[in-house]
């Protein structure tokens, strides 16, 4: 089964800070992107379930949306968020803990004024209520936090974690050092897995090729392998700078001397595997 692990939903009339689409930078996307925008885009590319991701630092978006996980079938998954650093976080992560759709937590660390938001000590609490309970977590990082992988990873080595967007590495300088290093050295741990996402908002938005991706892509594979590697379109986002079929077919592109089987766990087993994602009933179900 085909998945895309990393995509998102916004409305704009809900009451959560979309103030970042406002941002001439991002006029392109400023504009409600629901399930229905996103089918169509599913069956072009034959993908068959996805994973959606948060992007507020608010409860009730995770509420939001795993009530549209119930109406649209093809949401396999909800990686919500919890607040990790409040004393709080356990009571907030039961709420969600029954349903079958939560499947992770993600905070925007990216976003952090402190760099070393992820390693203080109130929010290694947080992390390790994720750990006990099982509940994967999402590290969405620039590369300049990318070192903080591997305290993470040897502090918490039953926490499931993986790494969105490569940690957005330098694509559009074709820059490659320290991040290569730094994600090897993040690999090295069985607990880091990598999505191979959000890449062509790291190039040039109006120039990029597939050339430009490669060698980021093969870093990633060749480090994490395929089943610690999963394929996200970071849908709506990526259409800054490309439309999902381009997406797609990029990274089908880079992947083609793979086997089917290596093929096969990049763009579905081990995502499915990661967030334990139930996949039965009928796909694209919604309207």
């Amino acid at each position: 089964m085909l998945i895309d692990a990393h995509q998102h939903f916004w409305k704009l009339d809900l009451p959560f800070d979309y103030g970042w689409l406002y941002a001439e930078r991002h006029r392109a996307i400023c504009r409600d992107y629901m399930p229905s925008d996103l089918e169509l885009h599913l069956r072009g590319a034959g993908v068959e379930r996805t994973v959606f991701v948060q992007t507020q630092h608010n409860a009730e978006e995770t509420r939001w949306a795993l009530r549209l996980a119930e109406e649209y079938g093809f949401i396999a998954g909800v990686v919500g968020w919890v607040d990790l650093a409040s004393e709080r976080c356990e009571s907030q992560l039961e709420e969600f803990l029954s349903h079958p759709r939560f499947c992770g937590v993600r905070h925007i660390v990216q976003d952090e004024p402190d760099e070393n938001f992820i390693v203080r000590p109130d929010v290694f609490r947080g992390l390790g209520v994720l750990e006990r309970h099982r509940v994967p977590y999402d590290l969405l990082f620039y590369h300049q936090h990318l070192r903080h992988a591997v305290t993470v990873a040897r502090a918490f080595p039953g926490l499931r974690l993986v790494i969105d967007h490569l940690s957005k590495p330098r694509i559009r300088e074709g820059v490659l050092e320290p991040w290569r290093s730094e994600l090897r050295a993040a690999a090295a741990y069985p607990n880091v897995y990598c999505k191979l996402s959000g890449m062509v908002t790291e190039a040039d938005w109006s120039s990029w090729t597939v050339a430009d991706l490669r060698p980021y892509i093969l870093t990633a594979v060749e480090a994490f392998g395929p089943n610690r590697c999963m394929y996200g379109s970071d849908w709506p986002v990526c259409a800054l700078a490309a439309e999902y079929g381009e997406v797609w077919r990029s990274l089908r592109e880079v992947l083609s001397e793979l086997s089917s089987t290596e093929s096969a766990q990049i763009f579905g087993g081990t995502a499915a595997e990661f967030y334990g994602l139930k996949l039965e009933g009928q796909v694209l179900s919604g309207t």
